[in-house]
């Protein structure tokens, strides 16, 4: 610094010390400037609290916020343009139900059900990240643009100003041991970064309309996203409440205790024979069970006990060979030994009967007939 700017300062601080210590007056700024000045610094702290706030209203969690903050810092320093993207916690619960819907699978109806929703889970966390997008391109960049451009170079000229005022304060208050023209040449400065100041605060003010379009398209996004979660939801719910009403339709089945030695004989991996209780081992005949193909639980060929003695019947039926447990809506439950009554034969495979009040498929290498249909 020259020796003539290291004695302006010198100025400026006395002036200073002479304003806050004895009282002196300085130069007054008309009113409207005054105002102007007080709005564009309530803009200034405006930006800086509501950016940071609206950040923290799309990305609530503020260790993910500052974990993604480093993580991204790293990527621009190792040349690596893309970001990486915050996690929503729609997205992690929509994770977790697709996880155990899979496990249970598409058979269980929670299972259907979870999967279902997992989906519309992962639907609203994508439009959230949309919403996300869309807030940053329309309020927050703009007004990070403000508060980088605009106020930037307001506050340049307001300090600026500042600096000039104390100096012709300085000089006015030495008139007669400065030089007239010196202290005119200093107030020329001082009405320049007036102007200067005064001006852009003033261009900055007038942009209320702008900025209002702003909030308007924050608004706009916003209902986007919630109209969207809106409709995914109602969806979801529609779909949700029919398969409830459905499964509630649906006969309700009772729970019977299965016994393996109660429903069927084997010759196990010692090589001993288990029979039914009250059979003797030289009753049975010896029928091998469906293939593996068709009866994917078998592991080995089974011995079941057919006893064809008894009462007449008088009408179609068949004797269950193997326990069926149904896997589809419309199959007919039973266990080995069961007497189902037949009513039809949908194909070379499948027949249709009743048990107990029940009707429904179930597969013809599964039981033997007594009485064939006519």
């Amino acid at each position: 610094m020259s020796v003539a700017g290291l004695k302006k300062q010198f100025h400026k601080a006395s002036q200073l010390l002479q304003e806050k210590l004895n009282g002196v007056e300085g130069t007054k700024l008309d009113e409207e400037f005054l105002i102007m000045e007080r709005k564009t610094d309530i803009t200034h702290k405006l930006i800086l609290d509501l950016v940071p706030k609206t950040i923290g209203y799309l990305q609530p969690n503020p260790a993910y916020r500052a974990q993604l903050s480093m993580l991204n810092a790293v990527a621009k320093i190792r040349g690596k343009g893309k970001t990486i993207g915050y996690p929503q916690t729609e997205d992690i619960l929509g994770d977790c139900m697709l996880h155990y819907g899979s496990e249970l699978g598409a058979a269980s109806g929670f299972g259907f059900a979870l999967t279902e929703m997992g989906e519309a889970l992962k639907q609203v966390s994508q439009a959230k990240d949309s919403m996300d997008v869309r807030v940053n391109q329309t309020f927050i960049d703009p007004l990070q643009s403000i508060q980088d451009n605009e106020l930037k170079e307001i506050r340049f000229h307001l300090r600026k100003l500042e600096g000039r005022r104390l100096d012709f304060d300085f000089k006015k208050r030495r008139k007669g041991k400065i030089a007239n023209t010196e202290i005119k040449k200093a107030l020329e400065k001082f009405e320049e970064s007036k102007d200067l100041a005064e001006s852009s605060m003033f261009n900055l003010l007038q942009k209320d309309g702008v900025q209002m379009q702003y909030l308007s398209g924050f608004i706009s996004a916003v209902l986007d996203y919630h109209q969207q979660s809106c409709q995914i939801l109602e969806n979801l719910r529609s779909s949700l409440q029919t398969r409830i009403t459905d499964a509630s339709n649906q006969p309700k089945r009772e729970f019977a205790s299965k016994s393996v030695a109660s429903t069927m004989c084997y010759t196990d991996i010692y090589g001993l024979s288990n029979w039914p209780s009250g059979q003797s081992s030289d009753a049975p005949v010896v029928v091998h069970s469906p293939d593996k193909a068709q009866n994917p639980t078998s592991n080995f060929s089974f011995l079941c006990l057919l006893d064809d003695s008894g009462p007449p019947f008088d009408q179609p039926c068949c004797r269950a060979l193997y326990a069926f447990q149904a896997e589809n809506q419309g199959e007919l439950c039973f266990k080995g030994g069961d007497i189902i009554i037949l009513t039809s034969q949908v194909d070379e495979n499948w027949f249709e009967g009743m048990l107990n009040g029940k009707s429904g498929f179930f597969p013809k290498n599964y039981v033997k007939v007594l009485v064939p249909l006519p």
